[in-house]
Order: structure tokens, then sequence, then C-alpha cells
């Protein structure tokens, strides 16, 4: 064995054993995919999610497409840069397509990159845990800082997740900026917590009480789908002591009843619209975050 090799060896078994002494918390490699234009970091793909880059043109306008192994096919916009941005991986093991496109003329897309990744995740609920495009948050964020203050004295999931309700919908909702929000827009959950009014849609509320419960540990979806008719965002918490609470959850000091944090908001909170957003029926979940 050359020197180089004996190095190499050495590395890489000195990072082995920090893995397995820290699960999850380091990889043993980096693993990129690409070409001279964009990439695929797929190294925390067991972990839920990919970060993709593109780096030839900052003008251009991108999009990725992941299709899941239930064939369900998520559009997003991308910003180029170096950063790149994180999308996750939601629908647990199997393979995903993974494509970056870039826009020659109107609503036509060349390929730039496709690749297939094989996911098997580390824990079902990663993806459900870690910030992305949507859900864009860090540990010295603001929405951060807040919820740990909020579950401070909280000494269960259910209290905690409670803490975080009570806390969200006091925003005020925007009428405004729901009338004239535009395609591809994505919540800033620092700036909506930092605004004096606290102020948003339904896509701000699920996206600040997702941030918040996911910093606390508590996997949490930020689900689009349709309320009845209507295009819509909520969320699904999950706890140790109840599951998967689907449709969000209001406790009224004995029973769980199904609540969605907008409607909450809004004064449509009496009688009928429980009975509306208790009806599992009337909530189609189309995509999850």
């Amino acid at each position: 064995m050359t020197m180089l090799k004996k190095i190499a060896a050495a590395v890489l078994c000195a990072l082995a054993i920090v893995a397995a002494m820290s699960p999850g918390a380091i990889a043993a490699e980096t693993e990129i995919r690409g070409n001279d234009k964009a990439s695929v970091d797929i190294t925390n793909a067991a972990d839920g999610y990919i970060r993709i880059t593109h780096k030839d043109d900052p003008k251009a306008k991108l999009k990725v497409i992941i299709v899941t192994p239930k064939k369900t096919q998520y559009t997003y916009n991308l910003k180029a840069g170096a950063e790149g941005e994180v999308f996750p991986l939601t629908e647990g093991n199997g393979t995903y397509a993974v494509g970056v496109y870039k826009n020659t003329s109107g609503t036509k897309y060349s390929v730039v990159y496709k690749t297939d990744i094989d996911v098997k995740l580390r824990d079902e609920f990663a993806p459900f845990k870690a910030p992305n495009q949507y859900i864009n948050y860090t540990d010295k964020s603001k929405t951060v800082e807040k919820a740990k203050e909020l579950v401070k004295e909280k000494k269960t999931d259910l209290d905690k997740v409670t803490a975080v309700y009570d806390y969200v919908i006091k925003f005020k909702y925007d009428k405004d900026k729901a009338a004239n929000v535009q395609s591809g827009y994505l919540p800033n959950v620092d700036e909506i917590i930092a605004a004096d009014p606290q102020k948003g849609i339904c896509f701000d509320y699920a996206a600040v009480m997702t941030a918040m419960l996911r910093s606390q540990g508590i996997p949490s979806q930020l689900v689009v789908g349709y309320a009845g008719e209507t295009y819509h965002a909520w969320i699904n918490v999950y706890t140790k002591e109840t599951g998967w609470i689907e449709g969000y959850i209001q406790f009224d000091g004995k029973t769980w009843k199904r609540m969605d944090p907008t409607f909450d908001s809004t004064g449509k909170s009496g009688e009928a619209a429980r009975a509306f957003i208790g009806d599992g029926k009337n909530y189609a979940a189309k995509y999850y975050y």
C-alpha cells in the first residue's frame, strides 16, 4: 500500500469512528453529482434532503423537478448562486428522479442536469425535522430563538405544540398579501415574526409553525392541498403521545380536535368551522414539505 493510500485509509477510518460515536452528525464522505453548470449534493439524502446548486448563469430562470417513488412531481424555483438551495425528499425510501432545468424562452425549458437518487432514510421522520427551501431557518434564526422561549417551561411535546400554536394564531391574516401574492412566493419566517404587527397568509402561518416545531425536535409536515375547494396550506405534527396528528390539533382540556391555524386566526373557529375542519374528508393533501 502506498503512503497516499495509507493516509486516505486512515482518514476514512477516523471519519467512520466519529460517525459511529455521533450517528447522523457527520457523513463519512461527501457525494456530489453534476456537471459544469449544476450540482446535486446527495450527501444528506439519508437525512431527507439534498442541496442543488446552479453556477453557470446568475440571471437564469431555473426550475427543479423532483419525482418521488410514488410518482408525485414536485416543481420548485431555483435561485442561481454558489450556496444553492435545500429540497426535501418527503416520500420515504425509494428512487427519486431529480432534474435541473433552465428557461430558454417563454414556457420552454432545457435540461441542465438529471440524476436518479436511491434513498434509504436513517429515520422515517428525518425529512420533517430539517429546514428546506419552504421552511427555511438556521440555528441562529430569530424564529428558533422565539420557539425556545415559547417551549422553555413545557414538559411534553403536546404542551410545546400548543404553545407554538397559541403564539402563531395571534398573527393577523394579511388579506392584501393574499390577494396579491405571486407565483413562487416563499415565506421568510424571520421577517414574519419580526414584523409589527405580525401578519401573513396561510403559507406563512404554516411555515412559521413548522419551523418552530422542527427546531425543537418535533417532526412536522407543511402540507399543501385543498380545504373544500380552496387551495390551502396546513400542518401535520407527530408526537410520541399521539402519533401523527393530521390537519393540526387544538387541545380543549379533554380531547384533541382537528384545528387549522388559518381558520382559527381569522375568527372562523366556531362550531361550523370546527365541524368542517374536523372532517378529514374536507382536506385533500397534494404536497408535503
